[in-house]
């Protein structure tokens, strides 16, 4: 997994979805926010809050903001906001810049500026998002109950050339492969003797703590 530290800039409804789902998954999470009222609502849900002004920069190392392993800019209404943090947050040597895009053109602005991911939200959601921060493994998530997850997740090296049977992944963690998305196609409702390659992508469901379980052994 990937650090476990991040800080999240702008707590609108996106923003704070994901800066919750983090917590909720463990990691530690400084949220920040230009709004008090905001910043104040937000307080007891994540590890730390502060209200700032994001584009400046001397306030953003004071916060050593440089010692996060991930920075997602999650403004909402303010384009030019975003971008300044953006650049400030890569000029900074934050390791992961992510960034929200509200149009294809700002999406094409934050990408020249160097960030590592654009996310559009109507695309991704932000447990989603989340979920793919903290696992480089877990190519897409979708929560399909409080309990119940589906997710795609590359096959580990230690896996290629097993047939499902071999793995045998419901007897040990209890979840199921009901796909393999192969270059050939997609292999829907697999059988015991399929074999499962380094290349190939799995469709894994199950509940959250059988697939994290699989998620933490599989991939050491």
């Amino acid at each position: 997994m990937e650090g476990n530290q991040y800080v999240v800039i702008g707590l609108g409804r996106f923003g704070s979805s994901l800066a919750k789902e983090l917590v909720k998954l463990g990691y530690e999470v400084l949220g920040i926010d230009k709004c008090e009222e905001i910043v104040n609502e937000m307080s007891g849900e994540l590890t730390y809050t502060v209200e700032a002004d994001s584009t400046d920069e001397d306030m953003l190392r004071s916060l050593g903001i440089r010692n996060f392993d991930c920075a997602v800019v999650a403004i909402g209404d303010d384009i030019q906001a975003s971008i300044l943090t953006a650049i400030v947050l890569k000029d900074l040597g934050i390791k992961k810049v992510v960034a929200k895009a509200l149009s294809d053109l700002h999406g094409k602005v934050l990408e020249r500026i160097g960030v590592d991911r654009i996310i559009f939200p109507e695309r991704d959601m932000g447990a989603r998002v989340a979920h793919q921060l903290v696992s480089p493994n877990l190519l897409d998530y979708i929560e399909l109950s409080e309990e119940y997850t589906l997710a795609e997740l590359s096959v580990p090296a230690k896996m290629s050339g097993q047939t499902l049977k071999q793995l045998d992944l419901r007897a040990t963690y209890g979840c199921s492969i009901v796909a393999i998305n192969k270059k050939s196609g997609m292999v829907i409702a697999p059988t015991a003797d399929d074999i499962v390659e380094s290349n190939d992508i799995m469709v894994v469901i199950g509940t959250n703590e059988q697939i994290e379980s699989f998620e933490r052994s599989a991939y050491k």
